[in-house]
Order: structure tokens, then C-alpha cells, then sequence
């Protein structure tokens, strides 16, 4: 989601790499759920995202559109994300007992919270949302193991090219003159990069790269 945001007034002032330590340690947020509830559609899904959720429950794409997953406009484009249920809105995956029942497989955005991205330059940096999280007393924590996921680096870089391949084309799309070309951009990338099911046991990334490579060298 692209946002012009003022970083003197939800940060710390700061932009940190994966390798600084910032305050997010919860030491496992007993008790505490606030982040769960109340997110509207802002949990947006990557092809990262809806890869580990397909393989963890079993589930095609289409599946988790039935019950834990919807579709809405991100900046001009049609994109996957977690549905909130009940009068509390809490996410569709929290569990009676207040914790995440799906946490091995949570998405990129519930990995980062409390901290965002800053991007800049076909990369970004971390800064430090104070606002956020009401847990008292966190603890420094390097953010590499805060985000708690497999081949880092590897997945800071995808992050990145993910944002700035659907920012030319929510870009494309802000130019398009008729809903049909929209539409169509729209449903090129859900076919191409959600829909179409990845190989469960090759590496992820490679598969996604020549998706986005193909996208490119075909258009919608």
C-alpha cells in the first residue's frame, strides 16, 4: 500500500537495516491481541504470503477466497487480503484463545508489526512505528530475527522487487482510461501470481522471478 507518510510523527525518527536492534520484543504479546483486531483490509498478501498459506492449510488459492481470504482495490490494482470476522473485526485466523493459529505461516505484514517499510532507491529500510503496539516494556530485538523468516536476504530483495513490480503497474493502471484495461491488469496478476499454483517442492523464489520476468516480457 503506498503512503505518503511523515516520519517525525508516527516514528522514532529513524531507519533501521535488518542487521539494528529496535524495541519490538512483545516476549511473545501474553495476554495481548490489539494488532489482531480492527485492521479492515490493510493485511495485503504477497505471492510469498499465499504460497505459505496453500501449503500450510492444504488449501488452493481459490479455496482460501471462500473463507479466510478476500479481494480489494490496493492503489488501482485487485489484491488478496486477510479477512476480519465478528463485531471485534479480529483477524479471521486468531484463535479463541487470543493467539495466531496460523503463526508459523503468518504473513510478511503481522512479521513486521510493529515496525514499516520505507522504500527508496528500488529498496527500503525499517523504521519504528511508536504508535502502534500498546505492550508495555518491549525489549531491543535485531529485526532480522524479529521477522522470523528463512533466507533473509533473500527475501528483503523479493520484498522489494514485489513493491516496486506492482507500483508500475498501479502506476500503469492510474493511467489506463477505461475500467476494462484495468480489470484486465487486475486480473493478470492475480491469474499469473496467486491463481496459478506454485511447486511445492522447489524453491519458491526462482518460480516467482520468471513469473514476473514472463509478466514483463508479455504484458497483460
Amino acid at each position: 500500500m503506498l503512503r505518503d507518510i511523515d516520519l517525525s510523527k508516527i516514528s522514532d525518527g529513524k531507519l533501521y537495516t535488518g542487521s539494528d536492534m529496535v524495541k519490538t520484543d512483545c516476549r511473545g504479546c501474553t495476554g495481548c491481541f490489539e494488532c489482531c483486531q480492527g485492521m479492515g483490509t490493510s493485511i495485503i498478501l504477497d505471492p510469498l504470503d499465499v504460497f505459505r498459506l496453500t501449503v500450510h492449510l492444504s488449501k488452493s488459492f481459490e479455496q482460501l477466497l471462500a473463507d479466510t481470504l478476500e479481494l480489494n482495490v490496493v492503489d488501482g490494482i485487485v489484491l488478496p487480503n486477510l479477512k476480519m470476522a465478528g463485531e471485534d473485526e479480529h483477524c479471521i485466523f486468531l484463535g479463541k484463545d487470543g493467539r495466531c493459529t496460523i503463526h508459523k505461516v503468518r504473513p510478511g505484514f503481522c512479521r513486521l508489526f510493529p515496525l514499516g517499510r520505507y522504500y527508496e532507491n528500488h529498496t527500503f529500510r525499517y523504521f519504528l512505528q511508536i504508535h502502534e503496539c500498546p505492550k508495555p516494556d518491549k525489549t531491543k530485538i535485531k529485526i532480522k530475527k524479529w521477522m522470523d523468516v528463512e533466507n533473509f536476504r533473500q527475501y528483503e530483495k523479493f520484498t522489494a522487487d514485489w513493491h516496486y513490480y506492482l507500483k508500475e503497474r498501479q502506476d500503469a493502471a492510474m493511467n489506463f482510461e477505461g475500467a476494462e484495461l484495468v480489470k484486465k491488469l487486475s486480473m493478470d496478476i492475480l491469474r499469473r501470481f496467486y491463481m496459478q499454483p506454485y511447486e511445492q517442492d522447489a524453491d519458491f523464489y526462482p518460480q516467482v522471478y520468471e513469473r514476473m520476468k514472463m509478466a514483463g516480457d508479455t504484458g497483460p
